[in-house]
């Protein structure tokens, strides 16, 4: 089926099509469930680029955008942008408000380039799969610019898998007059089109200052078509200046040195329409460019207002924070959370040894792991696998982090939980036969390229705070407590919290997941136990104790809390008060779980381990003297000992729920939190208190 489309103008790069939701485990979905697919399967979900649209399949169509400024000839290859980056003259990017379901507008302020790129994204319903999406791109010259400042920007779309994609327009030496239209067929998206406007007439374009332009004039689009390896689409970039260095020496030999075109028109791909899996499409412009169809321009309105409504009515910042200087920063910061949402496919390195020295056993532990990995005699590449996830940075750490995820989400949860908890499924579907779930989650060689080597491998050991059991806990709070929903003026709505006003939707969600989860709990507990027996410790259990693997003298990056002061030197008898409190909340939210889909039996299983880790709590952790909870630890005398710093640590207790009302320790967790000599700031509590 041919989708409809929408054509945008300028840089313009505005595209839509229509596509196919992927399948799902259910062989029978509700209609929520299909429409609420639909609405996520497309999106800007490459986030390690500025801009980059693919669907939630894998191996399917990817798109991407690259731009510069294109005044020099020495400086040409480092303007090139496409993945973010930390240090690329950058005066600021971010989505300024964004809706996975609906779109957004992001702003990137390239003080390098001297041009403000604005990207909207928007999402079209209509069809039978789902609708169609578009972008509109705008430049703006910044104050600094020069009164001529010349954009290169090039969009390109590739095929990565089984599938075709081509450019159906004629081919032309001279370049392509008007719109670019390209035409797909994949299995999963069936027939698509992608179409790439000319742009309004006010755009310009460099003038005709070299008898080059005669040959390739730069007020027509430049369209050149690749063969690219599926395993090197992600490299644009790189590819990109390969093709274009061929241009260049080409004309360089034709035209020679002295007499070389300038660099807007030497830096340029072919004109060169075929065959192949991969399609650049490159305008050149001189100032400002922007513009989109009139349709383009009203659904980025009703995107514009549609998310101003609801982020008011449902995530409202709260006082003293509701002053009007604070709104756009609340709106910029949410979006940027939710915008981080990403689509990752492909392979992880895993090392499934099983070395004897990954039980951190023997004193001195950490310099046996460290040589038991310098082995990696059974470090293999295991997938492919795929995740939908938020990510906790687009420049520096474009991937999915476990732990990072559960706190992501809980804004996330009262925005849109039907989001939530389809990102929550995506990462339990990653789960191994064993019961783990990777930390941090590199599929693929493109997000193995923003990772050091030394941090590629993922160990079946290694644990991070089970921080998704917080969205089951928000789950199960507000089914036994509804509420009418504060987005209910949006035509959405019943898309967005569909499990919460169909409690039995949501109870089949749980029922479900509940293997998984259940799997994963008994990893946690036979993986990361801590040690009573040994060191004549008495508390209430001799078995709810628990210590984090992958400790150095210098972190403990496996608990989130990587550099917070631990006892030293490590000790394979330590046991970690945040490690037990997180199984704390684990538990009571698998007994919740179990409660909600009436697994008896399992219910009062872990009703005895909630009971037995609540009381070890304070049996083991508890220090009188420092009123305040601890690591323990064994000294030189192989006595068990408590080592105190207070700070985040201390409060974890209190964090995760497990604090009775009537513990006699809460008005001492409490002094120390609200104590301006320790825990307490104007600016939120300290991870250390500053006694």
């Amino acid at each position: 089926m041919m989708i409809q489309l929408w054509r945008f103008s300028a840089l313009a790069v505005f595209l839509c099509w229509l596509q196919l939701a992927p399948a799902e485990d259910q062989t029978v979905l509700s209609e929520n469930t299909k429409l609420s697919n639909e609405t996520l399967l497309w999106g800007p979900y490459r986030p390690n680029l500025y801009f980059g649209v693919r669907p939630r399949i894998p191996k399917s169509l990817t798109t991407g955008l690259l731009w510069a400024k294109v005044d020099s000839f020495t400086e040409v290859q480092k303007n090139f942008r496409h993945t973010c980056e930390q240090h690329e003259g950058m005066a600021g990017y971010g989505w300024d408000e964004y809706d996975v379901r609906l779109g957004g507008r992001q702003t990137i302020h390239d003080a390098g380039n001297n041009v403000d790129i604005t990207t909207e994204f928007v999402k079209i319903p209509g069809g039978a799969h789902g609708g169609s999406w578009g972008v509109r791109v705008k430049g703006t010259p910044r104050e600094d610019a020069p009164e001529h400042l010349v954009t290169s920007v090039i969009f390109y779309a590739a095929m990565e898998g089984l599938g075709s994609l081509q450019v159906s327009n004629e081919a032309d030496d001279l370049g392509i007059e008007g719109t670019v239209r390209m035409e797909g067929s994949s299995h999963e998206l069936g027939d698509f089109a992608v179409e790439v406007t000319e742009g309004p007439e006010t755009n310009r374009h460099p003038p005709r200052s070299h008898k080059s332009s005669a040959s390739k004039p730069l007020d027509r689009t430049i369209v050149s078509s690749l063969q690219v390896e599926e395993a090197n689409i992600w490299q644009a970039k790189a590819l990109l200046f390969q093709h274009m260095k061929t241009e260049v020496d080409q004309m360089i030999e034709l035209y020679g040195n002295e007499n070389a075109p300038p660099p807007w028109q030497i830096f340029t791909v072919a004109n060169n329409i075929r065959e192949g899996n991969m399609h650049l499409v490159q305008k050149v412009f001189d100032g400002a460019f922007e513009k989109a169809a009139e349709v383009i321009s009203g659904a980025i309105e009703s995107a514009t207002k549609s998310f101003s409504e609801r982020f008011s009515n449902v995530l409202a910042p709260k006082a003293p924070f509701d002053k009007q200087k604070y709104q756009a920063f609340a709106r910029s910061m949410f979006s940027n959370l939710i915008g981080g949402i990403g689509y990752f496919y492909g392979d992880a390195i895993v090392d499934r040894s099983y070395a004897p020295e990954y039980e951190e056993e023997n004193e001195g532990f950490w310099d046996e792991t460290a040589e038991a990995r310098q082995r990696q005699g059974a470090v293999k590449l295991e997938g492919p696998a795929e995740l939908y996830t938020s990510i906790p940075s687009r420049p520096f750490f474009p991937r999915g982090f476990l732990w990072d995820e559960g706190f992501h989400l809980i804004p996330i949860a009262d925005w849109d939980m039907d989001l939530t908890l389809d990102i929550v499924r995506s990462w339990f579907n990653l789960i191994d036969d064993d019961g783990w779930i990777g930390r941090e989650q590199i599929l693929g060689q493109e997000a193995r390229s923003k990772v050091p080597s030394e941090f590629q491998v993922q160990y079946p050991h290694y644990a991070n705070p089970p921080t998704l059991f917080l969205i089951f806990e928000s789950l199960i709070d507000k089914l036994q407590k509804p509420s009418s929903p504060k987005g209910s003026a949006d035509p959405l709505e019943s898309i967005r919290s569909a499990h919460l006003q169909n409690p039995e939707n949501a109870k089949e969600y749980l029922h479900n997941l509940y293997p998984l989860l259940r799997r994963h709990y008994f990893w946690f507990r036979k993986t990361q136990w801590g040690d009573i027996k040994s060191y004549e410790r008495d508390p209430f259990s001799t078995k709810e104790a628990y210590r984090w693997r992958g400790r150095t003298p210098a972190h403990i990056l496996t608990s989130g809390l990587d550099d917070y002061p631990r006892p030293q030197p490590p000790h394979p008898g330590e046991l970690h008060t945040d490690l037990i409190s997180w199984m704390g909340m684990m538990t009571r939210s698998m007994r919740r779980i179990a409660e909600i889909i009436d697994e008896t039996d399992d219910v009062k299983e872990y009703h005895g381990y909630e009971t037995a880790i609540i009381r070890n709590i304070d049996d083991l952790h508890w220090d009188e003297k420092a009123q305040t909870y601890c690591d323990a630890t064994i000294d030189d005398y192989e006595e068990s000992i408590h080592v105190c710093h207070k700070g985040y640590i201390s409060i974890f207790p209190f964090l995760t729920g497990l604090l009775p009302a009537d513990s006699p320790r809460l008005g001492a967790i409490l002094d120390l939190i609200s104590d301006p000599e320790e825990m307490w700031s104007p600016y939120g509590l300290r991870s250390l208190s500053l006694s």
